[in-house]
């Protein structure tokens, strides 16, 4: 849910529990609307001066909130707006007096449509905010049961948020993901815990787990109990709390191949006041929210078991990968044709290459990778497994970024080749020289539609490429062969020169390689 926070953030009047209460409320004040069948609006002084004092104080719309449960009477987004001329007087009584204020106790004509009611939020004794009401007259004409209910249970937490006790974020996390809404079941307890309203669905949700006979009366501890000895499910201790209302809590009933998910309110008197004297506690009742989640937990259930067979296969496939590795390597040892040797120990490379990125790949799933990390050790890999005992230093400027993964293996297989070849022919015939420098740069560029271009230039400081004619051989055909054919790229070797004068001296210092490839989607690749 929206909330305007400016006003909120280093706010010099409030602590940081205030702020931390309010947006716990925000995050939890859904189910006040629904109850309440009305729009909500959390109001603030527009400035810190206002918070204080009263002369030319306005207030700001920090959030509001639309019934699920009934229509809305504030369609526009009112976030961030300045308050209506008309509203501000019932807000400022209650921001001021800390009293609830409605429309009809200003004097004022009541609309003939809505209703507004204005609510103080005390934090500590001290007034942070003011949330109005705004529901149909007309829905509260001839209200049934559920209606009523609803409205008893929405007064009960508001008199609750307006004393700053709730939500209490130190027992339940408000901001609970997938937790049940009004409208998928709602239970109320008495302070016995025993149920003295259900409504349809939530009579629906629990007749899924087995639960056939009239719920009213009953205790829904009780119900718990029947079913965890119906299923020998081992539960929390800590779950009859729950069930009897006596703590707020989430916790997930199952039975018969159903799940139902559960959220316990408890409903307090004020403290001290003389309905909590007579009732011998603070304590009078609890709201229970149910919502029956057995297809997402089937869903749920199933992704898992996808999720485990595609690591199971990624684990498979790389350890192929590896067996044939090592199958070339064995193979390599008998052979007597240094040739021979010489091939199977670049076709083992290659596998190893794809391997590495297959294992880099198969670590998540998402549409595009982060492959930064990943080429610069395969870089630094390459150079490794194409030297003995010489040395060499590679080096990577610039970012690759988010790749889609499909473009990810044949780049790093025209890497591998482009460093491997650089380093078996850098040195040249000179046994004097021990060290070789392989830069790697990349940039993205955009041309004028917007298309992402990835630009790559690798670049060494040997001996550079011969001057007479030259065919490239298996390793480069193969790089040449990946950039046309996955990659939709174009490849150039050139001999990288000191600029000097007279060309014809020009010293020769190495090899550059300039790679161009259009960074295409899976979508984009297809026509789609």
């Amino acid at each position: 849910m929206a909330v305007f926070q400016d006003p909120l953030v280093g706010h010099r009047y409030l602590t940081q529990d205030d702020v931390e209460w309010l947006h716990a409320l925000v995050g939890d004040w859904q189910l006040l609307s629904d109850l309440a069948f009305s729009d909500l609006v959390l109001w603030f002084p527009h400035t810190e001066e206002g918070f204080l004092s009263a002369e030319e104080r306005s207030f700001i719309a920090l959030a509001q909130a639309r019934p699920s449960t009934t229509q809305t009477l504030i369609h526009r987004d009112v976030v961030g707006d300045r308050i209506r001329a008309d509203l501000k007087p019932m807000v400022e009584r209650a921001w001021t007096s800390q009293v609830e204020t409605n429309s009809s106790d200003q004097g004022q004509p009541s609309p003939a449509r809505m209703r507004v009611q204005a609510l103080p939020l005390l934090h500590r004794g001290r007034t942070v905010g003011v949330i109005t009401l705004h529901f149909a007259v007309a829905a509260m004409r001839s209200p049934s049961r559920l209606e009523l209910t609803y409205r008893r249970c929405a007064d009960d937490l508001l008199a609750m948020a307006a004393e700053g006790r709730w939500p209490d974020a130190t027992q339940e996390f408000t901001g609970y993901g997938g937790a049940p809404r009004v409208g998928d079941g709602l239970l109320r307890l008495d302070e016995e815990g025993r149920i003295t309203f259900a409504s349809p669905n939530a009579v629906s949700a629990l007749l899924r787990l087995g639960v056939s006979d009239t719920l009213e009366g009953r205790s829904l501890a009780g119900i718990g109990s029947e079913l965890q000895r119906a299923t020998g499910v081992v539960v929390d201790e800590s779950q009859p709390m729950m069930l009897t209302g006596r703590r707020a809590m989430r916790a997930e009933l199952e039975a018969h191949g159903a799940a139902v998910t559960l959220r316990s309110i408890p409903l307090y008197h004020a403290a001290g006041s003389e309905a909590a004297r007579q009732t011998h506690g603070e304590r009078y009742a609890a709201l229970v929210l149910c919502r029956d989640v057995t297809e997402l937990r089937r869903r749920d259930k199933q992704l898992m078991s996808k999720d485990a067979t595609i690591k199971e296969i990624h684990h498979r496939v790389k350890n192929n990968l590896q067996t044939v590795s090592a199958l070339l390597r064995m193979q390599s040892r008998r052979m007597d044709s240094q040739e021979g040797r010489e091939g199977l120990r670049r076709a083992m490379r290659r596998v190893e290459t794809i391997a590495m990125v297959h294992d880099s790949l198969s670590k998540g799933l998402e549409e595009s990778v982060d492959v930064d990390e990943l080429m610069r050790r395969q870089l630094r890999l390459a150079a490794e497994m194409a030297q003995s005992d010489r040395q060499v230093v590679t080096s990577l400027e610039g970012s690759f970024g988010q790749l889609p993964p499909d473009m990810v293996t044949p780049l790093a297989l025209v890497i591998t080749e482009i460093v491997a070849n650089a380093v078996e022919h850098g040195f040249g015939p000179d046994p004097q020289r021990r060290e070789l420098k392989v830069a790697m740069t990349v940039h993205r560029a955009a041309d004028a539609a917007g298309r992402q271009r990835l630009e790559l230039d690798l670049t060494d400081d040997g001996v550079g490429l011969p001057e007479q004619e030259w065919e490239p051989g298996l390793g480069l055909q193969i790089v040449r062969t990946l950039v046309r054919g996955e990659l939709s790229g174009s490849i150039e070797w050139e001999t990288a020169s000191d600029e000097e004068p007279d060309m014809k001296n020009a010293v020769r210092t190495g090899t550059r390689v300039k790679l161009r490839a259009p960074i295409l989607t899976a979508s984009a690749k297809s026509g789609g």
